[in-house]
């Protein structure tokens, strides 16, 4: 029997010529990424035993990025400790705030992490490098200190779920679409701790922007990562960041490897998609109900790149906010922040009425920068909308594309991003 992309990866990080799902196995980690939220309880693990070491300061990536610049001392500690590590380890990979942004982003533009490799974070979206056709995963704080300490974590060999995706996608329809509707389409447990790989010819013309943002949700579906495998695109993608092909391992699936479920999804039929509270499942089409929003959310790890920017800027030119809407936008990197205002973009969002955050988790999470209140009701391009996620349990949190997000913060109300392919020319205010 052959094996699949993640069972192949597996399999050369642990020492098998073969490996099949539930076989438990020692595998090897490339990278380890840091933040300031998990990695002190990993931290104080290791102290409090005496195992205080880094299995190798080369291979360990920190970013802070879930509560920067600090909103209270007690995040201002958790920043403190992240730091005082780095330095005193010697970590070469160290992305400050001021020079980072959210981790997941900052990681997937540095050239370090490649194909074949292994990842791992105390985070849950780490999952979002597996668009680079390598095992990325999420763990707890007992295997982030392990992993710190000696470079190996224990997986349990996951089963694979195959998401074949084929046809053109309408105009207005995202890949954060594609995602949504296919965890409404499994729910989300429907990938329980399994590797969601995404085939076809819809992924095959998907540029790495859109990539991520599919493998970026699979914990969304309860799996234990996504993965797509390398092709042009992304050897292209690494090119421009200084990455070869010969510095990398490419794996693909096997004709023969054994999937555990195969989900077919015409793209052509997917339409913009919005998840109703309280879980990422609970999709319907997006202006199917009318419903009135007060925040409009536009960044995080999953929608926060520059090309989602873009696609809001399109929107909100010559437009307005509706008056009722808070609308905040968060690029997801220094870079992507540099960016869309060396073209132009913030003044647009500005004109529109909307505020411009730092790059940071903040909201997303509700941590700062735009938690919500009792009663808030929030259209987010971020990737959960759980009871109190990002603010007040009474409010309510509605996922969606960033495209719907700016769509619906025009209106004042969830709208369809289809019926706002165009700018307004006559710059006319938002409905009441």
């Amino acid at each position: 029997m052959g094996m699949t992309i993640a069972e192949k990866i597996l399999a050369a990080h642990s020492g098998h010529d073969h490996v099949v799902p539930g076989q438990l196995i020692e595998c090897a980690t490339d990278w380890v990424l840091c933040h300031e939220i998990t990695t002190p309880a990993a931290l104080r693990m290791l102290e409090e035993r005496g195992m205080d070491k880094v299995f190798d300061p080369s291979r360990i990536v920190a970013v802070p990025d879930h509560s920067v610049p600090a909103m209270n001392i007690k995040a201002a500690k958790m920043y403190q400790k992240l730091k005082s590590w780095v330095q005193e380890k010697g970590v070469k990979h160290f992305f400050d705030v001021g020079r980072g942004g959210i981790a997941h982003v900052v990681l997937e533009n540095t050239g370090l992490i490649n194909p074949g490799q292994t990842l791992v974070s105390g985070d849950s979206h780490t999952c979002n490098a597996g668009a680079l056709g390598m095992f990325a995963t999420g763990v707890g704080s007992t295997d982030l200190a392990g992993a710190i300490y000696a470079g190996k974590v224990w997986f349990k060999i996951p089963e694979t779920m195959l998401i074949r995706v084929t046809g053109q996608m309408q105009p207005g329809v995202t890949p954060k679409d594609i995602v949504l509707e296919v965890i409404k389409r499994i729910g989300a447990d429907g990938a329980n701790y399994m590797v969601m790989e995404w085939v076809g010819d819809t992924i095959e013309q998907m540029d790495m922007e859109g990539r991520f943002t599919l493998t970026n949700m699979a914990i969304e579906a309860g799996g234990k990562t996504g993965i797509v495998a390398v092709d042009d695109t992304t050897r292209q993608y690494l090119r421009d960041r200084g990455v070869e092909p010969a510095a990398y391992t490419e794996y693909a699936s096997d004709p023969d490897a054994k999937y555990k479920v195969v989900v077919e999804i015409d793209a052509a039929a997917v339409e913009p998609t919005v998840a109703y509270p309280h879980i990422p499942s609970n999709g319907r089409v997006a202006g199917t109900d009318r419903i009135a929003v007060t925040h409009a959310y536009v960044g995080s790890c999953t929608n926060g790149r520059i090309g989602d920017l873009r696609e809001v800027a399109r929107i909100l030119k010559g437009r307005k906010v509706a008056d009722n809407v808070q609308m905040i936008v968060v690029p997801a990197t220094q870079a992507i922040w540099k960016q869309a205002a060396q073209e132009g973009l913030m003044e647009i969002f500005v004109d529109a009425g909307a505020s411009v955050s730092y790059p940071s988790c903040g909201a997303c999470l509700g941590m700062h920068s735009g938690v919500l209140g009792p009663d808030d009701v929030c259209i987010s391009s971020s990737n959960r909308n759980f009871v109190g996620r990002m603010g007040d349990p009474t409010a309510q949190i509605y996922l969606a594309s960033p495209a719907t997000v700016a769509a619906s913060a025009v209106a004042g109300f969830i709208s369809d991003p289809r019926e706002y392919n165009a700018p307004d020319p006559a710059g006319t205010e938002a409905a009441d």
